[in-house]
């Protein structure tokens, strides 16, 4: 059975959400981690005063574990060598790894105290979704984690609560993100200018933030550090320098970024990166949330000329579950009007009366013309599956459980739409990605922390 990469194992947010009640065209965001803690040891294999585990760190009413701190630090290092970066000081990368873990159990206490819960049936879908893109079945996914010495109950706790974690942060930040129609028109013209929209960036980035609410000597403190880390750049390796200062979520994937077409780049940082030869690095940008340094690793040519889309014409019902009715209890409930629907009731009355999508709801359950790719892939699986004038059966997607009819189906001249639409979702995202930083020092500021070792 081949080796799965852990890079690969990576949960990759797919994008951004919006509105406060979220419909099935919003897309989750965000990059957490999955490592997976170490088994727990049996204290009876054990001779008597051995230490099992210890406290390294007291995070309001919760723990990280020296179990927890040396898995994920074991991970970070593996990533590191796989990726050809040199890992920092080992007292310097413990502390990184330590911060990330500790904002990790901070969001996961949140998620829990307001309710989020992350259902057996999303678990498995995204292991499913893992599984495939590794090449192997659910079924042989425990194997394969188990070469790598992860244990799968582990993992599959850790994903959970990592999809915990993704709800949270799109519905404290990036549900609450606006953009005005101005906004957009602005920014188009700008994604217009760009040297080659068709061109596609590979790039790293450090963040050099400064507090939540900065004063003048804040921002010259983050701008000497700031251009130290340039300086510094120019001799030592970018992503040893991202993990030791970068204040951002990438900070221990060496700041990389990826591949992202010109008018996905990070509104702030496009111009720039489009100025860029591969390898060089720009100086320090400054931004509200500190400074930002990035470097082109690779530019690659896109393919160009019309984009044809394909568009679905389609709605929905949204039912989610609370305190009073569980997963099956909202199953059953749509598997009822589904039924009553089929005998000949109407569904726009349904879905005006009882969805739980309020954008969609005030149209009937309409959810105009889409592209199944704006979708949230477990929805647009089962609209591409459908004939014209089909409903589903009740299926579940993060945002709570839908039947669907599909009404039509056509092709169409997507370029200027698409190009509104990325204008869009990068606004967004630029917005979100800067509002994320302040919203965890936010959450890390009120929050007891206690760290117990050096």
């Amino acid at each position: 059975m081949s080796r799965l990469a852990l890079a690969t194992l990576a949960l990759l947010l797919a994008g951004p959400a919006v509105a406060a009640a979220p419909s099935p065209t919003e897309t989750p965001s965000g990059a957490p981690s999955l490592a997976a803690p170490a088994p727990a040891t049996s204290p009876t294999a054990q001779a008597p005063g051995v230490l099992l585990d210890r406290i390294v760190a007291v995070v309001n009413d919760g723990a990280v574990t020296q179990s927890e701190l040396d898995e994920r630090m074991a991970q970070v290092i593996a990533d590191l060598a796989r990726n050809n970066t040199p890992a920092p000081a080992a007292d310097v990368l413990r502390r990184a790894v330590l911060d990330r873990l500790i904002m990790d159990e901070i969001q996961w206490q949140r998620a829990q105290r307001i309710g989020i819960e992350v259902s057996d049936e999303m678990v498995n879908r995204q292991l499913a979704q893992l599984a495939q893109a590794n090449g192997l079945t659910l079924a042989q996914l425990p194997e394969a984690l188990a070469e790598q010495g992860i244990n799968f109950t582990l993992f599959r706790e850790n994903m959970r609560r990592d999809l915990a974690r993704q709800i949270l942060r799109r519905r404290e930040v990036l549900n609450r993100v606006s953009i005005t129609p101005r906004e957009l028109e602005q920014f188009m013209e700008r994604l217009k200018k760009l040297p080659d929209e068709q061109a596609e960036y590979n790039f790293s980035h450090i963040l050099v933030a400064v507090p939540t609410e900065p004063t003048q000597e804040d921002f010259e403190r983050a701008a000497r550090r700031a251009q130290e880390v340039y300086e510094r750049a120019a001799t030592d390796d970018f992503s040893q320098l991202a993990v030791e200062y970068s204040d951002s979520q990438t900070a221990l994937e060496g700041g990389q970024m990826g591949w992202r077409r010109g008018p996905d780049l990070p509104t702030l940082l496009a111009e720039t990166i489009a100025t860029l030869r591969p390898g060089e690095v720009s100086r320090p940008i400054r931004a509200a949330n500190g400074y930002h340094i990035v470097k082109l690793n690779e530019v690659r040519s896109g393919a160009s000329g019309d984009e044809m889309q394909e568009q679905i014409h389609a709605r929905h019902i949204l039912l989610t579950p609370n305190a009073l009715q569980d997963d099956a209890t909202v199953r059953q409930r749509l598997a009822d009007i589904r039924q009553r629907v089929l005998a000949g009731e109407d569904f726009a009355a349904f879905a005006s009366s009882l969805s739980e999508d309020p954008a969609s709801a005030v149209e009937g359950g309409d959810l105009d013309w889409q592209s199944p790719d704006s979708m949230v892939p477990e929805f647009a699986a089962v609209m591409r599956q459908l004939a014209d004038g089909e409903i589903s059966e009740p299926f579940q997607t993060q945002f709570g459980w839908h039947i669907v009819q599909v009404l039509g189906r056509r092709q169409v001249d997507a370029t200027e739409e698409n190009l509104r639409q990325r204008a869009f979702e990068q606004l967004q995202t630029m917005k979100a990605d800067q509002d994320l930083e302040l919203w965890l020092r936010r959450l890390r500021d009120e929050s007891y922390v206690e760290i117990l070792v050096n």
